[in-house]
């Protein structure tokens, strides 16, 4: 671990960053904020898209353009039922609200609504935002089970913010019209869009490389080819922005690549102090500007 650098920009408390995303995606990049910052900052002309191909919660993506940092994102998502409450996020707002507004988490009402086959892609987005918010850790793959005890005692809806959640349901229909979604494999959408004139990448992908087991349990769509996206950022000319777990197959692909590589601190679950890894094509910097990046190996398009 020790061959990485502690970064300059330390972890967000969470409580002190803005919370953009309705969901409570594990993994999600909230802590990240700061550094995110630091990277898209202060770029002349501003970036004009930021692709995130593995989206999640999207917290990233929804932060730089809320605050302005890039025109507009273009996010990406396998999981079926991630997908469709982004599609009811992002162009059905109002109603999705209203339904919101409208329902009582009791574990009767979660448990009826699991076992629905919802009739459109509002009814699949809703039942995923409810299934977020009540099961343990947000955990929507098969098998995950519904908060117990949940915070404070308050059991399952312990996470079931009403007003909280239509308020920044409201803020993602404000900002829609600068938010593409694609219900896609983020692979294919990066071979595709990466070499966008102005394009800038965030991605969080799985964490399955070197036989770690987080992302089978975490997420329903986890198969992930590390060395080929490695590999894909290196022959295009978009900078980027790549988190990952320590492991000794990432360590070799950031050497094999030439990338750079710095461990931001924070603490787990439980309690214990760890470094994650983020990797880009050059050091960012603390003062809120990106270093100059070295040349791409290839700017050639990928199709």
């Amino acid at each position: 671990m020790d061959e990485f650098p502690v970064s300059p920009i330390p972890a967000a408390n969470v409580a002190s960053v803005p919370q953009r995303s309705p969901l409570r995606y594990p993994g999600g990049k909230t802590w990240l904020i700061p550094h995110i910052r630091a990277w898209l900052h202060g770029r002349d002309p501003k970036p004009r898209l930021l692709i995130e191909p593995f989206a999640g919660g999207a917290v990233v993506s929804l932060t730089a353009v809320m605050e302005n940092l890039v025109d507009r994102c273009l996010l990406a998502e396998l999981d079926p039922d991630v997908a469709a409450f982004w599609h009811a996020a992002l162009r059905r707002g109002p109603e999705l609200c209203e339904l919101v507004a409208s329902f009582e988490p009791t574990r009767q009402a979660v448990e009826a609504l699991a076992h629905t086959q919802p009739a459109n892609p509002l009814e699949r987005g809703f039942r995923a935002l409810v299934l977020n918010r009540t099961r343990r850790g947000g955990i929507l793959a098969p098998g995950a089970s519904l908060s117990r005890a949940g915070e404070s005692g308050k059991g399952l809806a312990s996470r079931w913010y009403p007003q909280t959640l239509i308020a920044r349901l409201q803020q993602i229909s404000a900002h829609a019209h600068r938010v593409d979604f694609r219900e896609t494999d983020g692979m294919h959408l990066l071979e595709r869009t990466a070499a966008t004139p102005g394009a800038f990448v965030f991605a969080d992908p799985p964490y399955t490389a070197g036989g770690k087991r987080a992302g089978q349990r975490l997420y329903a769509h986890h198969q992930i080819d590390h060395p080929r996206l490695f590999h894909l950022l290196t022959h295009t000319p978009a900078d980027f922005l790549l988190t990952y777990d320590h492991a000794p197959e990432i360590a070799a692909l950031i050497r094999r690549h030439r990338f750079h590589a710095v461990r931001v601190m924070m603490k787990n679950t439980h309690h214990a102090t760890i470094g994650e890894l983020v990797i880009s094509r050059a050091p960012v910097s603390s003062t809120g500007t990106a270093a100059p990046a070295r040349k791409a190996a290839s700017a050639a398009v990928l199709v």
